[in-house]
């Protein structure tokens, strides 16, 4: 492709890696598209924001494509993962430790398929406090790691599909298809409530956007050696 090819606008499926934040991996993309081309100033956005601690699709969107962006966040989204029960964090993920501990001797697989659907259809759900959404001015990760507490309100998502896909415990392995505005963090945690237990997000992989696949995405690394061979 050209410099004016990606000015025009372009979609790339990108497969994000572990610890890395959609941020670095859309500035990543960006300066090297400047450098191959001598570009100034192009734009480059992504369309969902991924955890650091989560891999899988990225939509990242090039030129006039960015202002497709809204329109791609707003479609179905499909996950894997694993919640690991027993524990909570404050978090609801790896990101912090396991700061309460349940017991789990009274979770059978068949308590746990049946727990799954609780959570299919319309439901509330309350986001995690370690997120970037904000309240007053503040991100809420930036209150959370103060130590301060914040009230957040519940909002309305829909969960599509909700499988369980393996039973090892204390792991328990999922597929999920939800809307946009989707917390598996929050998932996770109410999950563990449901069992009577707690349980928090241990992994994580983002397979699909609307039509879109991480089967079709490449990794950042393929990208910029293609980049360099165009």
């Amino acid at each position: 492709m050209t410099a004016e090819d990606y000015k025009t606008g372009q979609i790339l499926l990108i497969d994000k890696p572990l610890e890395w934040t959609s941020f670095q991996a859309v500035n990543k993309i960006r300066w090297h598209i400047r450098q191959r081309f001598d570009i100034k100033k192009i734009k480059v956005g992504h369309a969902g924001t991924l955890d650091p601690l989560a891999t899988g699709l990225l939509i990242i969107c090039t030129g006039k494509q960015t202002k497709n962006i809204n329109e791609y966040q707003g479609q179905i989204k499909e996950y894997t993962g694993t919640f690991s029960v027993g524990g909570t964090t404050p978090s609801y993920d790896l990101e912090s430790e396991v700061n309460e501990t349940f017991s789990t001797e009274h979770i059978t697989e068949a308590l746990i398929h049946k727990t799954t659907e609780q959570f299919i259809g319309a439901i509330q759900q309350r986001p995690p406090i370690f997120s970037a959404l904000k309240k007053d001015g503040k991100r809420l990760y930036e209150l959370a790691r103060k130590g301060e507490t914040v009230d957040i309100p519940t909002r309305e998502i829909t969960i599509n599909e909700f499988e369980i896909t393996n039973i090892d415990l204390p792991k328990i392995d999922f597929r999920v298809v939800c809307s946009k505005g989707t917390y598996i963090r929050s998932l996770a945690f109410d999950f563990g409530k449901a069992l009577h237990s707690g349980a928090h997000l241990s992994a994580l992989r983002r397979t699909k956007i609307g039509h879109f696949s991480v089967e079709k995405a490449t990794s950042i690394d393929a990208f910029i050696k293609n980049l360099e061979m165009e």
